[in-house]
């Protein structure tokens, strides 16, 4: 985007002043969205957007500014109302920028652009058409078609210089089915880091189907029990009760405020002894996978618990630096307006060794979730209640009858010393995560696990 030594210019402006380290962020991004509703597109946008943050960091303090205008001028005068904040007369000079180079982990054959909005919609519409045609007590299919290109170039103090192509093709279905008495929604949704070639009639079809067969199980099921149970999460759930009660107490700056149950854990047994939690931003073409983090850090591989052992925590620059660590690539931020925090990427807890099947075999009475809905997480405490559109009840070690409106209330970090039982399979779930008023898009894994004890809540009646 600039000339190398132009942006070591612009830091140079930055750092004029004092600080230890100054930073460049420049994004441009590209997004088509389409919504339907009930038989027609509602709405059809494309639009594009581009700007620049500049960050300076002075011992514990950061300063950040941004701009929509990414010309060398505009970007000095940032700099400089950076540097002036300062006030000193300490000048510290950039390092000679060095472009770092990593394996491709996104690669992608076919950029939004080259493809025209009528093909785009084609995908929405048969999306639509398979979801109704599912079963006659459909009433209302809505679908949600994004695609994203973010190019971000990032330029620091400490010489380094990298860029990043990060695509984000997104595809949601919604269903409302009703038996003439009771009516009842069914949702998915799928996205990955790749190019248009991601939306395959494979993908389309897997999200449509899953949104109307849970909407269709509830109209067939009868109200779950409420008590304590056995509970066995499917590997077709994803990992979302990882990621809301247990991933957020992973990341550094909320372990740094004393506000999570992990703090000054590391090296303890804080899982069951087959439970392995790691966040990975390697992963191909996954949601939640960058070649860099958006401080120009690689992305790794990071093992977060280990055979029941919490091993460290997701870090971004900062954190690194205030715990005496290296950092993880876990320093992301929703744009240029923004400043990184540690966020995941792809969290998930490792396959293990057994058959799901001898899972739910073992189970003499419990609850068989199959697919997560939303709910609510204290990431502080880990404290959650999540609910539950389709599960199943386990009788005799065998699935028996259909549930709807259950809800698994627990805490993060009990569930994990309360799983007994991990599969050898793996299933992720997507989704945009929220933190701080930044949203980041993550996937979460898991296998099958069986859970001893949890408190599940029935339906209301």
């Amino acid at each position: 985007m600039i000339d190398k030594d132009v942006a070591r210019e612009i830091l140079d402006i930055a750092l004029s002043k004092g600080g230890d380290f100054a930073e460049i962020f420049i994004e441009e991004k590209v997004a088509t969205t389409i919504k339907y509703d009930n038989g027609k597109v509602e709405t059809a946008s494309y639009g594009k957007d581009r700007g620049v943050g500049i960050r300076l960091i002075d011992g514990e303090l950061t300063y950040y500014a941004s701009s929509t205008g990414v010309n060398v001028d505009e970007m000095k005068e940032l700099a400089e109302s950076l540097a002036k904040a300062l006030g000193e007369e300490r000048k510290i000079n950039a390092t000679p920028l060095s472009q770092i180079i990593t394996p491709n982990h996104t690669p992608y054959e076919i950029a939004f652009e080259e493809v025209p909005i009528e093909r785009k919609m084609e995908i929405v519409k048969k999306a639509a058409e398979i979801a109704k045609n599912y079963d006659e007590r459909i009433i209302q299919v809505k679908v949600y078609y994004s695609d994203q290109e973010r190019d971000v170039w990032i330029y620091n103090s400490e010489g380094k210089f990298v860029t990043d192509v990060r695509n984000y093709p997104f595809v949601y279905v919604e269903v409302v089915a009703t038996d003439g008495k009771e009516v009842f929604m069914g949702r998915d949704v799928w996205g990955e880091n790749k190019g248009f070639e991601f939306f395959s009639d494979e993908i389309i079809e897997k999200v449509a189907k899953t949104a109307a067969d849970v909407a269709i199980h509830q109209l067939e099921a009868e109200d779950a029990p409420a008590g304590e149970f056995t509970v066995v999460i499917s590997s077709e759930a994803g990992g979302t009760m990882i990621h809301e009660a247990c991933g957020h107490a992973l990341e550094a700056d909320l372990v740094l405020k004393g506000g999570s149950v992990f703090a000054g854990k590391v090296g303890q047994k804080v899982a069951f002894e087959k439970v392995t939690v790691v966040d990975d931003g390697t992963l191909k073409n996954y949601r939640g996978t960058m070649n860099f983090d958006d401080e120009g850090n690689p992305t790794e591989r990071t093992v977060l618990i280990e055979n029941g052992i919490l091993k460290g925590y997701m870090h971004s620059m900062l954190t690194a630096k205030k715990m005496g660590v290296k950092p993880t690539g876990n320093g992301r931020r929703e744009s240029y307006e923004h400043i990184p925090i540690p966020r995941m990427r792809n969290t998930f807890i490792e396959a293990g060794d057994t058959d799901p099947e001898k899972i739910i075999s073992s189970v003499d009475k419990g609850i068989l979730v199959v697919k997560m809905g939303g709910g609510q997480v204290d990431i502080v405490s880990g404290d959650f209640t999540f609910g539950v559109p389709k599960s199943y009840m386990i009788e005799n070690g065998k699935i028996t009858k259909k549930l709807r409106g259950a809800s698994l209330v627990g805490n993060g970090a009990e569930v994990l010393m309360n799983i007994d039982m991990v599969g050898n399979d793996l299933g992720f779930a997507v989704g945009t995560c929220g933190k701080d008023g930044q949203g980041a898009p993550v996937s979460d894994g898991l296998p099958t696990i069986r859970i001893k004890k949890m408190v599940v809540g029935g339906r209301a009646k």
